[in-house]
């Protein structure tokens, strides 16, 4: 294990909408894909039907400048702003169309539920619906991403804040599926008070309840979705992880471009990113005593906000390229 200290984001053509014939829902039993349509030189929206949630799902893809055969997927999730129905928050925050225009990976990102957790749900939700988002983005879209995107069969997986934790649960939860895996500023434990807070805090903020995702706080499945009780289970994953220290720097100072609340982001961002070094710390230990192989990064200064990411999102690539055999 590595741990450092340092300052740190055939193929369907750019034409018109290509859509499959209508089709009556009620019973259908598998997932395809509806609908897709260009996004850009290299981005495509797509609609796919969740046979698991019983729902259009839009992701967004982007795929390289210039295209060399079958090659890996990785996807990305985001956090809790995905507040645009059509562009995923890694679209709106990022350049992920110019980063990984000259790598040969397909981007794949999904745009999540509010507070879904990219998890599967025990119940429905009264306020928030349907979530089976595990098996949409283990059993329902890789294949349909390879067939469409010219995919090999190797992916995958990185997130920030609610996303990271979710990262690196999918992959516990699917032990070997993901080839790489990278999580940034997120949380990893889930079982008692203070690893259940931090989830339940979240759904509650969109109006939904926790006890419908993973049930009361008795319940065993919380503890089936804590990464650093199954830490075991990203041994063969090139594994990245990074949190800041919560100490303000430059991006958070007032007047750095986009900081429009400098007190928000040193204060509230400062706070969360506290939390996530704590929790970054636990997994930290827990694969030292594992043996488990995976990079670490502590950026100081490093608060909850996306110039930290941006930095981070390149600053991981090595890490995934390795793991995708690029």
């Amino acid at each position: 294990m590595t741990a450092t200290i340092g300052v740190v984001g055939p193929l369907v053509s750019a034409g018109p909408a290509t859509a499959v014939p209508a089709v009556e829902r009620t019973g259908v039993e598998r997932s395809f894909i509806e609908r897709t349509v260009a996004d850009g030189p290299h981005q495509h929206l797509i609609d796919v039907y969740s046979a698991a949630m019983r729902k259009t799902i839009k992701v967004q893809v982007v795929t390289p400048r210039v295209e060399s055969g079958p090659r890996p997927s990785l996807y990305l999730l985001g956090g809790l702003n995905e507040e645009d129905p059509n562009n995923s928050i890694w679209t709106l925050k990022t350049d992920v169309a110019g980063f990984y225009a000259d790598k040969n990976v397909n981007v794949v990102m999904p745009i999540a539920g509010d507070g879904s957790f990219y998890t599967d749900w025990q119940r429905d939700d009264p306020t928030l619906g349907r979530y089976k988002w595990e098996t949409f983005l283990t059993r329902e879209l890789p294949s349909l991403i390879d067939e469409r995107f010219d995919g090999n069969g190797v992916r995958g997986i990185a997130g920030l804040s609610m996303g990271a934790g979710a990262a690196l649960v999918l992959a516990v939860r699917n032990p070997g599926f993901y080839d790489a895996v990278a999580a940034y500023s997120g949380c990893f434990t889930t079982t008692g008070p203070a690893g259940q807070a931090y989830p339940r805090g979240i759904v509650a903020a969109f109006g939904g309840n926790a006890d419908n995702m993973w049930g009361p706080p008795t319940d065993p499945a919380w503890a089936e979705h804590d990464v650093v009780a199954k830490a075991a289970n990203l041994r063969g994953s090139t594994v990245y992880v990074s949190t800041g220290t919560g100490r303000a720097g430059r991006y958070d100072a007032p007047g750095y471009p986009g900081n429009e609340n400098p007190t928000d982001r040193q204060v509230i961002g400062g706070a969360i990113e506290v939390g996530s070094l704590w929790c970054t710390q636990q997994l930290d230990a827990r694969l030292d005593r594992l043996n488990v192989p995976a990079t670490i990064r502590y950026i100081d200064p490093g608060t909850h906000s996306w110039p930290y990411w941006v930095d981070q999102q390149r600053e991981s690539w090595p890490t995934l390229r390795r793991g995708l055999g690029l």
